[in-house]
This record gives C-alpha cells, sequence and structure tokens, in this order.
C-alpha cells in the first residue's frame, strides 16, 4: 500500500510539473511555432495575433485573428481569414517529447477566398509548400540538440459559419455564407473525411467526402475519392478519383427527383426544363472531369423523368456548356419542348378540341438556352407534341436557344420523312420546318397537323411553313409558308359527290377518289387553294377556297361534275362547305351553279354564233367562186379559180 500510495503520489507531483511548465510557455511561442507549421504545410504567408492561453475545451491557443496567405498569382487578397481562431495542441507530446503538435484547428466566421485560372491553377493547390514542416526545438540555439524533423499532422479542422467566395475565371463569381465545415484527418498519410453544410439559399446542402493520401491530395495529387452531395431532396455520388486542380474521373451518379429544387438548394438559377427532358434525373455514367472543365461521359445512362437515353458526351463547360453527344433512345416524348402536351403542375396545354379554339397558355421555351452544340440521336419513335414519328435518326442542333431537329432518317405515318423541324427562341419564340414526305398516311397526319380527318390514302407532299408566337393560338394564327400534295387513291369522309349529284343528298357519307392533287399557300393563319383536283370513276371535282388553319373554320368550294355521256352535256353541282370544324354546313352552292350555267349556256351560244359566221363566209366565198357544187372545198375551188385566170392573162399575150 505504502508504494501505491508513492505511486500516486509521484504521477500527481509529475502532472503538476508538467501543468506548470506549460503555464511557463509563453503563449506567443505557441502561436508563433503554430503559424510557422502551417507555413511550411503550405507555402503561404501565416500571420495570428492576440495569443492566449487555453485549457479548456482542449489545450493551445486562441488567437483574435488568424490570416493565411492566398497564391502569389491570386488577386483576391489573402485565402483565408478569421476571427476567434483556436488552436489545439497535443499535451501528452509535449510532455513526453516537449514537442507542440497541433491537434485541431478552429476558426467562427471565417472568409475564404478560392480562385482558379482557365489555365488550370487553383490558388488551393500548395504546390509551393515544402511539405515537411517540422517541430522546432523550444531553444533555437544551434548547440541544442533538437528532435528529429516531424511533418505537420493536422488532425481535426472546425469552421463554423464561414463565408466561402469562389471566383473561376470565365465564370460569374459565386459566395456562399453560412459554411459550417469539419475535417478528420487522424494520419497524416492516411485518408481524410470531410463534412460541409453549406446554405445558400437558406436550406441546407450536405457534402460529404472521404479522401485517401490527403497530405498528397493538398499538394495537387491525384488520390481516391468518395463524395456524397445532398441538396433539395437531390443526391449526386462520386466514386473515383480526383485532385484539387479540379481532375477527376470515377463513376458518377444523379438521384435528382426535381432538378429545379436541386439547382435552387445550390443558389443556381433553376433550369426550368421541359417535362420528360430534366425535370427530375437518374443516371450514372463514368466521368472525366480535366482541369480545363472540359466533361466526358461514357456509358450513360439515363431516365430524364420518362425519357430513357443511353451513350455518350463531351461538354465544355468554360460559360454556357457545348455538347457534342451521341444517344440512343426507345420512345421519346419531347411534346414538352414544343408546347404539345400538358406538363405536370403547369407550363402549355394539350391542343383544344376542334372548335374549341387553340391553347393560349404560354409555352415556356427558356429551356433552349440551357446549352449550345450538336446531339446524334436515334430513337424508336419520337413525339413532337404536334407531330409523331416512328423509327428516327435525327441531329439536333441548337444554337444561341435555336434548335433545329434536322431528319435524316424517318419513318412517319406510314411513309418516310425527310427536312427539318425548327423552334427558335431567340427573340420571341417561333416555329418551322421544311419537310417532304412520301407515303403518307393524310388522315393521322391532317389531324395532327390542323385537326382535319376529312381526307384518307396515302400522299407525297411538300412543305415550308412558319409560326411566331408565346403560344399554340398565336403560332396557329401566324401561319405561313406553301406546299403541295398529290394522293394516288382515297376518300373523302362526310361528303359523297356521287351520292349528291345523283339524288341531291351528300352529307354524312364518304367518296371515293382515284386521284387527287393540289398547291396551297399559307398566309396570316389561313390556307389557300385554288387547283384541287379530284378525280373519281363517273366524276371530277375541282375546288378553291381558304381553310382556317387558327381560327378553326372553312370556306371551300368544290365543283364536282358528272362526265357526259355521248348523248349529253356534263352535269355540274357546285358544293360550299363553310363554317367551324366542328359543324361545317356542306350545302350545294345554287349561286355558284347558276353562274356555272350561264357560262355553259353562253359558251353555248358563242360555238353556235361562230358557227353560225363561218357558214354565211363560206355561202359568200362559194356564191363568189361561182361554186355550184355544194360538196366542193373552198381552197381547190379558189386554187382552180386563179389557174383559170392566169391561163387567159397568158393567153390574151400572144393574141
Amino acid at each position: 500500500m505504502k508504494w501505491i500510495i508513492r505511486l500516486i503520489g509521484f504521477v500527481l507531483v509529475l502532472s503538476l510539473v508538467a501543468i506548470g511548465s506549460i503555464f511557463l510557455l509563453p503563449a506567443d511561442r505557441i502561436g508563433a511555432i503554430a503559424a510557422d507549421q502551417i507555413r511550411k504545410a503550405t507555402g503561404r504567408d501565416v500571420t495570428i495575433t492576440g495569443v492566449s492561453m487555453t485549457l479548456w475545451p482542449v489545450l493551445g491557443v486562441r488567437a483574435d485573428g488568424l490570416e493565411v496567405g492566398n497564391a502569389e498569382w491570386s488577386e483576391q487578397g489573402p485565402m483565408l481569414t478569421a476571427e476567434n481562431a483556436a488552436i489545439g495542441v497535443d499535451l501528452m507530446a509535449y510532455i513526453r517529447d516537449r514537442e507542440i503538435r497541433i491537434t485541431n484547428v478552429e476558426a467562427t466566421r471565417p472568409t475564404i477566398r478560392l480562385e482558379s485560372r482557365a489555365d488550370g491553377r487553383a490558388s488551393w493547390v500548395f504546390t509551393d509548400a515544402s511539405g515537411e514542416a517540422q517541430i522546432e526545438a523550444e531553444t533555437p540555439a544551434p548547440t541544442t540538440t533538437t528532435s528529429p524533423p516531424q511533418a505537420l499532422s493536422i488532425q481535426k479542422i472546425e469552421v463554423t459559419d464561414a463565408t466561402l467566395i469562389y471566383d473561376a475565371e470565365g465564370a460569374d463569381l459565386v459566395s456562399y455564407s453560412g459554411v459550417d465545415l469539419t475535417l478528420d484527418w487522424p494520419e497524416r498519410l492516411g485518408p481524410a473525411t470531410i463534412a460541409a453544410t453549406l446554405r445558400p439559399a437558406g436550406t441546407e446542402v450536405q457534402v460529404e467526402a472521404t479522401i485517401g493520401g490527403f497530405a498528397g491530395f493538398i499538394t495537387g495529387q491525384v488520390q481516391p475519392v468518395n463524395a456524397t452531395v445532398e441538396a433539395g431532396g437531390g443526391r449526386v455520388t462520386l466514386d473515383g478519383r480526383a485532385s484539387t486542380a479540379g481532375d477527376v474521373a470515377g463513376g458518377l451518379g444523379l438521384d435528382l427527383p426535381n432538378t429545379d429544387a436541386f439547382m435552387a438548394a445550390l443558389g443556381l438559377p433553376a433550369p426550368g426544363l421541359p417535362p420528360k427532358l430534366g425535370q427530375s434525373v437518374s443516371m450514372t455514367t463514368q466521368l472525366t472531369l480535366t482541369s480545363d472543365r472540359r466533361l466526358s461521359l461514357r456509358d450513360l445512362r439515363a431516365d430524364l423523368g420518362g425519357n430513357a437515353i443511353n451513350g455518350a458526351a463531351d461538354i465544355s463547360l468554360n460559360g454556357t456548356p457545348v455538347v457534342n453527344a451521341q444517344f440512343n433512345a426507345g420512345a421519346l416524348d419531347l411534346s414538352g419542348a414544343t408546347g404539345g402536351s400538358a406538363p405536370a403542375g403547369g407550363g402549355a396545354s394539350a391542343p383544344a378540341p376542334a372548335g374549341g379554339g387553340w391553347p393560349k397558355d404560354p409555352i415556356d421555351a427558356s429551356g433552349l438556352a440551357a446549352f449550345n452544340g450538336e446531339i446524334a440521336l436515334t430513337a424508336s419513335s419520337i413525339d413532337l407534341g404536334q407531330f409523331k414519328l416512328d423509327q428516327t435518326r435525327t441531329l439536333l442542333r441548337n444554337d444561341r436557344s435555336r434548335m433545329v431537329f434536322e431528319l435524316r432518317e424517318v419513318a412517319a405515318y406510314g411513309g418516310t420523312l425527310v427536312g427539318e423541324f425548327v423552334v427558335n427562341n431567340r427573340s420571341g419564340l417561333s416555329v418551322g420546318g421544311n419537310m417532304n414526305m412520301r407515303g403518307l398516311s393524310l388522315q393521322p397526319f391532317l389531324r395532327d397537323a390542323a385537326d382535319l380527318g376529312m381526307l384518307t390514302g396515302k400522299a407525297d407532299m411538300d412543305l415550308r411553313f412558319l409560326g411566331v408566337g408565346q403560344n399554340v393560338d398565336a403560332i396557329m394564327r401566324s401561319l405561313s409558308g406553301n406546299g403541295a400534295f398529290n394522293v394516288a387513291q382515297g376518300t373523302i369522309e362526310g361528303i359523297d359527290l356521287d351520292g349528291l349529284l345523283k339524288f341531291g343528298r351528300g352529307n354524312g357519307r364518304t367518296t371515293v377518289f382515284d386521284a387527287m392533287s393540289a398547291s396551297y399557300r399559307m398566309e396570316g393563319g389561313n390556307l389557300f387553294n385554288d387547283d384541287l383536283l379530284v378525280v373519281l370513276r363517273s366524276f371530277e371535282a375541282r375546288g378553291n377556297g381558304r381553310i382556317g388553319l387558327g381560327a378553326q373554320d372553312i370556306d371551300y368550294l368544290f365543283t364536282p361534275t358528272a362526265l357526259k355521256g355521248e348523248d349529253g352535256p356534263d352535269l355540274a353541282i357546285p358544293v360550299r362547305i363553310r363554317g367551324p370544324w366542328a359543324d361545317p354546313k356542306i350545302l350545294p352552292d345554287l349561286d355558284a351553279a347558276i353562274d356555272l350555267r350561264l357560262d355553259e349556256k353562253l359558251e353555248a351560244e358563242k360555238e353556235a354564233l361562230k358557227a353560225k359566221a363561218e357558214q354565211r363566209v363560206r355561202e359568200k366565198v362559194a356564191d363568189e367562186l361561182g361554186v355550184t357544187d355544194q360538196g366542193q372545198d373552198l381552197e381547190d375551188a379558189a386554187k382552180q379559180k386563179l389557174e383559170d385566170e392566169v391561163k387567159k392573162g397568158l393567153r390574151s399575150l400572144f393574141d
């Protein structure tokens, strides 16, 4: 028991001596040593002011000011400035080896300034550091034996309520406030764990990363990285390798139920992407990002909220992203980008029924400014909202909010289609196209194009069109362009020309025709045609008039004509189709019929007068020539008369 008491007493005395020696160690000395170690670790100037000793909660010093210099080329000022900084030291290391080892650094309300240049330089890369910071002996006399040099190991860093400023050359300045950051680095040559909480827009953004070989990482070496970012209900993960210079490679995963919410939580503008084109994203890919902000994605598989694609992409992230990509897709729905369907929660609505007018809800095409570049796409089908395509090979080009769908190989409406479809939002929204279609089924195409379903048959068509406006109604009322079509055989539903001509009843039936052709022009949302020709077995029909594509009405005159028999004239009854698409009236046009009959009567009288005049001239000429034979040709008689006169004149010369 005596020895136990003596041992305890010895320990107490030793502890009192150690603690007393700590009190004898000047606080300024500890601060100077700490500043020197940080300087040697980073290669930057370090200033610590207002130093005082602390025993609780950690042994060390507290400073009224801490400043760490920036890279020589930086224009941002100090890399870190903080007030109420605390630096902890290892008590046992000091008791055992008389060495001051920094165990933790705490900083309250610091300002951290980070800067990067387009040439790859970054202010947080400590390439100018020696990497060999060491603990100096308390007495620097040259004759005193010092401890072996030891590298700096800051086991823990805690930053509270920081302001983070990031200035990337060529991009807008980014500033975050209310940032909390912790670094756990228990072994200098081992991994470090970083956890950060940012509040750029009021809501928390959680960042966690584990970095292997952290000592090499902070000097610019590429090291293993496993990181997660959670914000706005979304999650981004990276499992690969990275460096502080901005080089990253590895597997990237995105799970963003709401892309706008994720971007808003980061304090960035919401992209406002169309439905099924990125409003939500689930994606995996192999990523490579270089320090000059060039991004490569391989083995990409993504669900964009209803559209699934796979492929590869190369993207330049300097300014507005420039994309060069190749994707494959199954059934692809782009109707949200063209205003052809109603997105969940608002936006443009689906086309209204015939007669009800076109939708007037504004079309948000701001997503066209999200990127520039070219995207090659192969899809089993594409829904453009107003038009539906089957197997498709297309090239999408977007340049400053002008998106062009170059249709290289398209199956559509039972036929083939080549051309281009354009959506332009540079100075107001416009849509247009130039298309050549062969073998298209008329009824489904016209139903999608203009909500008209009267015509059936296979058609060859050429179409150029342009519409301008911020909603479907304005676009349809502004349509301009021209085109032509030819149909080998088909039907006109809703009118029976045979029944109309034979029995005077033409409504509610169907006309079967052998051929149809027409050309047309579009102005101010109206389609005008004056050369329609429809050929039936016993009839032909010609047409001219106006189809209101914007107003959804029609005013058109059909003139079906029964082909004349051997003993009778042609029979023609003009038919006027007039009214809204939902309920057009189809009636014989009596005024047109009277005009047509009058024209026919005048033509008959003209022919009769012509024949009568010709007969009188013939009789007069015959009388002058002395022709008595009614069957003799007048030309022959004139020749004979002239010959006789010439002979008579010649004989008189010799008499």
